[in-house]
C-alpha cells in the first residue's frame, strides 16, 4: 500500500479542488464541542472560492444534524450545504409507498427517527411481520452491545425482510467515550444471511445526493476533496466515487506520537488509501 501524504495543513492542497466533501462528527466537531481548527479551514476555503458540502452518516435528515452546530460552536460560514444518511434513508423509504416498517432504534435520541419517515405513505408494526426492517441504531445507545440484538434480528432473516440501515457507521466518538451506531446492527444482520441496503457512506447514494446538492449552486464539481475520519466509510467511500481524500486523526481512532507510521498501517489494514493525512483539519 502506498502511504498517503501529511501536508501540514489544507491551505497547500486548496487550488486543486473546487468542492470539498466533509464529515461531520469526528472532523468538525466531536459531539460535545466544535474543532476550531477544523471549522476556520473550511471557512478560508470558502473564501478562496471553493465550495463545501458536509457529508454524514448521521440517521437524521438535515435540519436535524445543522441544529446542533450553533450549540456546539459551529459557524454557519463553514459549509454550503449538508446531506446525511437520513437524507439518502428518507428518499428509499419514499419508494416504498404502502409498505409496513419495522423500526428498530431509539426514538427521540440523537436519532430523532421520526423525521426519517413522518409524511411518508408508510405503515408501521414494530416486528418481523412487516415488509422492511428500518434500522437506526441501538435502543439505548450507551449500554446496549450489538450482540444483544441476534435473536431478534435473525426473526427478521427468517421472514426475509431487507434492513434499511440509516447509519453505515458501526461506531462514533462522542466526546471521549464511542458508542455503537446501526451499522454494527447491520453486521449482525448480514452475519445471519440477511440482505441489507446503505443508503449512506461509503456507498453511492449519499454522494449522488451531495453532487446534486453542489451543482445546485451553479455549476457541477469538477475537482472534489472528500474528508473523514473513517478508513472505512470516508476514504472507502471517496476511492469508490473516484475522489481524492483526506484522513483525519481528530474521530475515532486516538493516535500517539508516531502519527504518520500509525495512518499508514491503519488504512493498510484496512485495504485503503487515503490521498492526504492530517492529525486534524487545519488551515
Amino acid at each position: 500500500m502506498t502511504a498517503p501524504l501529511f501536508p501540514p495543513g489544507l491551505a497547500g492542497l486548496a487550488s486543486r479542488y473546487d468542492t470539498i466533501l466533509c464529515d461531520v462528527w469526528g472532523v468538525i466537531h466531536n459531539g460535545r464541542a466544535a474543532f476550531t481548527e477544523a471549522c476556520d479551514a473550511l471557512v478560508k476555503f470558502r473564501e478562496g472560492g471553493g465550495r463545501v458540502c458536509l457529508i454524514t452518516n448521521a440517521p437524521v435528515p438535515e435540519a436535524q444534524v445543522v441544529r446542533y452546530f450553533e450549540p456546539l460552536g459551529v459557524p454557519r460560514e463553514a459549509f454550503d450545504a449538508c446531506v446525511s444518511s437520513g437524507d439518502a434513508t428518507r428518499y428509499e423509504l419514499s419508494q416504498r409507498p404502502g409498505q409496513t416498517v419495522w423500526r428498530l432504534g431509539g426514538d427521540e435520541g440523537w436519532e430523532h427517527d421520526r423525521h426519517l419517515y413522518e409524511g411518508l405513505d408508510l405503515k408501521f408494526q414494530d416486528d418481523a411481520g412487516a415488509d422492511l426492517l428500518l434500522c437506526i441504531g441501538l435502543r439505548d445507545m450507551a449500554n446496549d452491545q450489538p450482540e444483544d440484538y441476534r435473536a431478534e434480528l435473525r426473526e427478521g432473516v427468517e421472514n426475509g425482510l431487507p434492513m434499511l440501515c440509516a447509519n453505515p457507521d458501526k461506531q462514533v466518538r462522542v466526546g471521549g467515550k464511542l458508542y455503537w451506531c446501526a451499522g454494527a446492527l447491520a453486521d449482525v444482520y448480514e452475519d445471519l444471511g440477511g440482505e441489507v441496503i446503505y443508503p449512506g457512506k461509503p456507498y453511492a447514494p449519499i454522494y449522488k445526493l451531495a453532487l446534486e446538492r453542489v451543482a445546485a449552486m451553479g455549476a457541477p464539481a469538477r475537482n472534489i476533496l472528500c474528508i473523514g475520519d473513517s478508513p472505512a466509510t470516508d476514504v472507502r467511500g471517496a476511492s469508490g466515487q473516484g475522489f481524492d481524500s483526506l484522513y483525519v486523526g481528530t474521530g475515532l481512532k486516538q493516535h500517539g506520537a508516531d502519527f504518520e507510521a500509525e495512518v499508514t498501517d491503519l488504512l493498510a489494514d484496512y485495504g485503503e488509501m487515503a490521498t492526504y493525512a492530517m492529525t486534524g483539519l487545519r488551515w
